[in-house]
């Protein structure tokens, strides 16, 4: 917690701050609470030159929380994801509208000069740019950091990239599966005599803009007190190895290499998947209270005198021994009369869920999950929504549909750069921008 006198020295020092960058000047303490506006980023804007998943999932999750996100796509094209299908809703990708809300589409061609410099105009106006190009990409077109910097100083900028901005894998592509095997990732998912997994989900590349938008809401912060920009650096590769967690730290200092364990963990026993009668069930006993629970529960007190079983430790020596006793026994009844036997036991349990079940869920239907927005083209579109709620409540905004392709071009140059009509229509006409028609 900052003291008294840090608080009030920059309190002062943001009152003075003339609104640095579009938000409250006010500096936000656990001492000080200023009052907010509906959204908590309302009135900052965002410059959103990345596609495909890991930047629009960062710019999503900014967008939610009241950013104005202004997506820039390649004129006639758009972002990657608008093709990734089947399946299409009418005429839109489902993936792209899962990872699009909440902003606004403008198509410039930037490879063009003109279109280079509508987006330098459009970063003045703008209090972050995130970008996923290939390193030195953007420079090459004058739209860099240090190009950036020069017509907007305060600029948070943040690039995502595979591997770094440097190194031996610099100018390789970066995709979340490339990652996720350099990374270890695929090495460690899976069955123990099985082949590597990838993970259901592109989890590094949602890592990795969970990344960013962390660092970019740092940086922001920072300005409050500075007023000063930040230049942001995230990849694929260094958010994998990041979240190794206990794996990475176990070979670093043990010498320990993972292995695959397929549902199970490494530390814990019991900590895995279990096949009941007609599904599978995860039983969780982290600590030795833990376990004491579930052996009562299941009728098997008699695990509890035996010297193999005593100690964590002991039952993951022991781990090919206990396990199968553990399974013979759930799997003697269903996974409902399980978790019903389980409920309130005092040890970490659950079902094994669909999709279909996950959003059948009682708890995932109690913290309201299910986003329904109005889309122009699809009719009543749904949306896994966010995941963080702001004084009870995830619905900070009224929410923008995933936008059409150029949908807000005309609107955006109009209302951020103050252009007139027929200038916007010479600009489309000379192809340095697409309108939605």
């Amino acid at each position: 917690m900052l003291s008294r006198q840090v608080v009030k020295v920059l309190s002062r020092q943001a009152a003075s701050a003339k609104n640095l960058y579009g938000l409250s000047s006010q500096i936000i303490s656990r001492s000080y609470q200023a009052p907010r506006a509906t959204a908590p980023l309302e009135g900052l804007r965002v410059l959103d030159m990345s596609r495909v998943l890991s930047g629009p999932y960062a710019t999503m999750i900014l967008g939610d929380y009241g950013a104005d996100i202004i997506k820039i796509e390649r004129p006639g094209l758009g972002d990657d994801t608008r093709a990734f299908g089947p399946p299409f809703c009418e005429d839109q990708s489902v993936y792209f509208m899962s990872i699009n809300r909440n902003k606004r589409s403008v198509c410039i061609d930037f490879k063009n000069k003109k279109g280079a410099e509508l987006i330098k105009r459009l970063a003045e106006r703008s209090d972050v740019l995130i970008e996923n190009f290939m390193p030195g990409k953007l420079a090459e077109m004058g739209l860099g950091y240090e190009d950036i910097k020069a017509v907007a100083p305060g600029i948070v900028y943040c690039s995502v990239t595979g591997y770094g901005q440097s190194g031996p894998y610099a100018n390789r592509g970066g995709y979340d599966v490339t990652a996720a095997a350099i990374g270890g990732l695929m090495h460690i998912t899976g069955e123990p005599q099985g082949d590597p997994c990838r993970v259901g989900v592109a989890v590094t590349d949602i890592t990795t803009g969970l990344y960013a938008h962390g660092a970019i809401m740092a940086a922001l912060f920072e300005k409050q007190r500075t007023g000063q920009g930040r230049y942001i650096d995230c990849s694929l590769l260094a958010s994998q190895v990041a979240v190794l967690s206990h794996l990475a730290g176990n070979y670093l200092n043990s010498n320990v290499e993972a292995t695959r364990i397929g549902a199970g963990h490494s530390s814990i026993v019991p900590y895995q998947a279990f096949k009941s009668k007609d599904g599978y069930i995860i039983v969780v006993g982290a600590n030795n209270g833990q376990f004491k629970a579930l052996c009562k529960k299941m009728n098997m007190e008699h695990l509890l005198e035996d010297e193999r079983f005593k100690t964590n430790g002991l039952r993951v020596k022991n781990r090919e021994i206990l396990v199968p006793i553990l399974q013979e026994c759930l799997l003697k009844e269903n996974t409902e009369h399980w978790l019903k036997l389980f409920d309130n036991a005092g040890f970490p349990f659950g079902s094994i869920n669909s999709m279909s079940q996950v959003f059948e869920d009682p708890q995932v239907k109690h913290l309201g999950m299910v986003q329904e927005i109005p889309h122009p083209t699809v009719g009543s579109l749904k949306l896994a929504g966010p995941a963080v709620a702001f004084d009870g409540t995830t619905d900070m905004k009224k929410a923008l549909p995933p936008p059409l392709l150029g949908e807000h071009t005309k609107e955006v140059l109009q209302e951020i750069l103050h252009y007139e009509e027929g200038y916007i229509n010479d600009l489309e006409e000379h192809k340095v921008i697409s309108c939605m028609n």
